[in-house]
Formats: structure tokens, sequence, C-alpha cells
């Protein structure tokens, strides 16, 4: 196995000891966000699409949506900021951060942009989850 300190790279080792940076976070942060927008855009593209069953003449529907299309773009465009962060960052930190930001941003785009409604229990949960990333990001 070829040791990628060898080519400037950092070996895992490495990336254990390091803590999630500033600009980890922020990059980290954006990401969450793209996929947030993403999840939303392509939740719109489906509803003016009139919904999706598994047939061709619905993907091509789906696929005349601009929506879901910037959706599908902007979720590719995190998938690679991601694997940035993986590359430079702690898996252990940044995947649970990624998944609660998303989580939170989705929710409150939903309320928001879908008008989905938003219960007492959400609201109590998302508390948690920031208090949580607080947690995380300062571990």
């Amino acid at each position: 196995m070829v040791d990628p300190r060898a080519f400037g790279g950092r070996g895992l080792d490495d990336l254990e000891n390091t803590n999630l940076s500033w600009v980890g976070f922020v990059m980290l942060l954006l990401t969450a966000l793209l996929m947030a927008v993403a999840n939303l855009l392509i939740k719109n593209g489906i509803a003016r699409a009139v919904g999706f069953s598994p047939s061709l003449l619905a993907l091509f529907q789906l696929l005349r949506q601009p929506a879901l299309v910037v959706g599908v773009l902007l979720t590719g465009i995190s998938a690679l900021l991601w694997f940035r962060i993986l590359a430079s960052q702690k898996l252990s930190t940044c995947y649970p951060l990624f998944v609660s930001l998303t989580y939170s941003f989705i929710t409150l785009g939903a309320f928001y942009f879908l008008h989905e409604k938003l219960s007492i229990q959400k609201l109590a949960g998302l508390v948690v989850i920031i208090i949580g990333i607080t947690v995380v990001a300062r571990g």
C-alpha cells in the first residue's frame, strides 16, 4: 500500500489528530446548506411534475422541471465539497454535524418555503440538535 504522505498528502494518523478548523466548519455549513436547498428544490420539482412513478415518462417529466435539475446539480456540488471535507477533517466530527445541520436547514426550509407544519416536537428536536451541534463542534 502506498503511503499518501509520500506524495505530499496526509496519512490517516495525521487526520485523527486534526480538530475541526474554522475553514472546515464553514465548508461543512455551506455543504449542508447546499444539500438542504437541493432537497427543497427536488421536492418542488417533483410536486410541479405532479408526483413521481417509476416509469420513463415520469422521469422525462421530472427532467423538464428546472427546480429538479438545479437540485440535482446542487447535490453534485455538495458531494464534491463533502469529499474535500473528508480529505481534511475528522469523519467522527463532520458527519454528525453535516447530518444535523442538513436536517435543521431542511426542516426550517420546508416550513418557510413549502409551508409544511412545524410541531412543538419538531421545534424541541431542533433545539436539541442545535445544542448537539454546538457540543460536537467544540469537541
